[in-house]
């Protein structure tokens, strides 16, 4: 069953053009143990928002998951995973921190409860808001 998912990145270390211009990525460095277990959930073909933290503060693309939880190569110590996404496509418009918190469909997500966690779960009726928002 297909899972779904968004996972925060500062677009100023590495932006969704960025990514897009790379085509695959290992998403690594996360050090949490939550993030890092809802990492290793994920399976090839689940559905993956990328949230732009810190400046922009919005869902600006969907991605997949094309490769499962792997030993994260970035550390140096600890049991840490990492997993392979790839860009889909842009939201037409982003969608903001606030148009999210304002939405009765988002108010549960772990993104606005756990503001600090870099992967996050998502229902498959919020991610399908979050997409109709950004159309």
């Amino acid at each position: 069953m297909k899972k779904y998912w968004l996972v925060k990145q500062e677009p100023s270390a590495y932006s969704w053009d960025h990514f897009v211009r790379d085509g695959k990525t290992s998403w690594t460095g996360v050090r949490n143990f939550t993030a890092r277990n809802n990492l290793r959930a994920m399976q090839a073909g689940d559905e993956v928002l990328f949230y732009h933290s810190v400046a922009d503060k919005a869902v600006v693309g969907i991605a997949k998951v094309v490769g499962t939880a792997y030993p994260d190569p970035t550390a140096k110590e600890g049991d840490w995973s990492a997993v392979e996404l790839a860009p889909v496509k842009a939201l037409r418009k982003p969608v903001t921190l606030a148009q999210m918190k304002a939405d009765p469909i988002l108010s549960e997500t772990t993104l606005l409860r756990q503001s600090r966690l870099s992967v996050h779960a998502l229902t498959p009726e919020q991610f399908r808001e979050i997409v109709r928002l950004g159309r």
